[in-house]
């Protein structure tokens, strides 16, 4: 670059870089007319397929083997079954089409057991079906759908099932499973995954910050309407999508596991991708913004003898994919999608906000979306994860209770007694629930917001069978999965978590369980008549 003076000397002016996407060309063959600017550069609609396509694979095939490749490419040889998450979105719906093209669609079915073997290069192709070539057999055995309707969850809205139910129908070798958002307070779903049933329901007090929790033999309350019940009691408008989509994720993830599957697929493009992670951290969950990207879920013990467990490993292929890139292949290839509702009050929630934000860069800046994503992925934590949120089933930080204790303002109210014939012992030894989660989750369940709760008049109210039915009110249903951690096996809790033994309660064998620190005089008189005395 000159550095004479511009206005006297025209030929000082630094030549600008031209733009790709100001040319007709495609920037890919450089022969035939561009149908369509990605990034401020141009491609034919006959170069977007493979371009597409190897953005898909780059992004899903590292992962599909149990180990990592070393130096020589090995064949695709995953450890279990797929399954597919699907929304009935966009992202979700080129998904799908983009695995059956690319590893069902004219493959044959795979033979069960052991390796899949090659063909050696001395044998003629010719000698018949004796070997197998890997790139003609499909990859997984088995694939399935998994769709969560959430319309029972907000009175008004369309369930869609029937028409995601065509939708997946519509290709071969996928098996269709439909759940309901419900079924997060479900225990017949909860035995139908093959795990061990809890015979206890528990409530917590979400009124308090320390989250005590209660056992409840109440079961006049459907599963539906215990999802009213935890959704109209949450404290702010945020954490009403942001509990739908931690119960949507644990849902799919159970349903992997019971379906031996040991992959999850998501429809998560790079755009939706960054706005989940500038939310993410912008609610509290930035020790965990790794998991977003990547993520290898392996299930709690589920108490069964003898059982082995098989980790899920969960994988957004179109992580390297815009909206935009989602739109024309989904346009191109006349698929039809289905689309989702959006959740009551959402444009006003830090989700909502995020998405709006990030949607105007990718218009205006395309490659800022793509780096906020690259950038999330490289983050990681600076301390090791004290245990397992029991809510999200996430990696949680250590000693969160006590560093919100030192950021927070708060003011401590009287305590009040329990409504009669629910609690589990006294105030003084009531379990809580806040050691078990990780800041995101108890943030979520205790940040109170200025705003009113838009679904508070939603869903049905907790029955109230004493005088004292404010307190009764506070009492939130619990889901299935939290349940049986806190109320399974007698070590379970303390064996999950080892680090977090004695931060907390538990609940053991239907019993309070305390840790307390003694004094030394306590101490001293415990051990008492096994000192000796000083004189001898």
């Amino acid at each position: 670059m000159s550095c004479e003076n511009p206005t006297t000397d025209p030929d000082a002016l630094m030549n600008r870089r031209p733009k790709f996407d100001k040319a007709k060309t495609c920037i890919k063959c450089k022969i035939a007319e561009g149908n369509i600017v990605i990034r401020h550069a141009v491609y034919c609609k006959d170069c977007f397929f493979p371009l597409l396509k190897t953005k898909f694979k780059r992004s899903l095939e590292p992962f599909v083997n149990r180990l990592p490749n070393g130096p020589r490419k090995k064949a695709l040889n995953p450890s279990g079954n797929l399954l597919i998450g699907f929304s009935g979105g966009l992202g979700s719906t080129v998904l799908l089409d983009l695995v059956h093209k690319s590893y069902f669609s004219h493959r044959k079915p795979r033979e069960s057991g052991g390796e899949v073997e090659a063909v050696p290069e001395q044998q003629e192709t010719g000698a018949g079906d004796r070997y197998r070539d890997p790139r003609q057999e499909r990859v997984w055995k088995k694939a399935a759908v998994c769709y969560v309707e959430v319309a029972g969850a907000f009175p008004g809205m369309k369930d869609r099932t029937e028409d995601i139910q065509r939708i997946v129908e519509s290709y071969d070798d996928f098996e269709f499973v439909p759940l309901k958002i419900e079924d997060a307070f479900n225990g017949e779903w909860w035995e139908s995954v093959d795990q061990c049933p809890s015979s206890s329901l528990l409530n917590f007090d979400i009124s308090n910050e320390e989250l005590p929790f209660f056992q409840s033999d109440s079961t006049r309350l459907t599963p539906l309407e215990r999802l009213h019940t935890y959704l109209s009691r949450l404290p702010s408008p945020t954490a009403i999508p942001s509990t739908i989509r931690t119960l949507t994720r644990l849902l799919l993830l159970y349903t992997a596991h019971s379906t031996s599957s040991s992959h999850l697929l998501l429809g998560t493009s790079l755009t939706s991708l960054s706005i989940s992670l500038i939310a993410s951290v912008a609610m509290g969950g930035g020790f965990g913004v790794s998991e977003e990207v990547q993520e290898e879920w392996i299930p709690p013990r589920s108490g069964i003898e003898g059982r082995k467990e098989v980790g899920v490993r969960v994988v957004r292929p179109l992580r390297d994919v815009v909206n935009k890139e989602c739109a024309t292949w989904a346009w191109w290839n006349g698929l039809t999608v289905v689309g989702q509702e959006t959740v009551p009050g959402f444009k006003q929630t830090i989700g909502g906000l995020t998405k709006d934000f990030i949607i105007g860069l990718e218009r205006d800046y395309p490659s800022t979306v793509s780096a906020i994503a690259r950038t999330c992925g490289k983050l990681t934590p600076k301390d090791e994860a004290g245990g397992q949120c029991v809510m999200c089933q996430r990696p949680a930080q250590r000693g969160m209770e006590i560093w919100k204790q030192r950021i927070s303002v708060r003011s401590l109210a009287d305590l009040e007694e329990a409504p009669s014939g629910i609690p589990i012992g006294t105030q003084e030894n009531q379990p809580s629930l806040s050691p078990y989660l990780c800041y995101a989750c108890h943030a979520t369940m205790t940040s109170k917001s200025s705003r009113a709760n838009p679904s508070s008049t939603n869903g049905p109210k907790l029955p109230t069978s004493t005088s004292d039915s404010k307190t009764v009110s506070n009492l939130v249903p619990l889901p299935v999965w939290v349940t049986a951690r806190l109320f399974g096996p007698a070590d379970k809790v303390q064996a999950e978590d080892p680090s977090r033994e004695g931060s907390g309660d538990a609940l053991r064998d239907g019993e309070v369980w305390r840790n307390v620190e003694l004094g030394r005089e306590e101490m001293r008189t415990a051990v008492k008549d096994f000192l000796l005395d000083q004189d001898e």
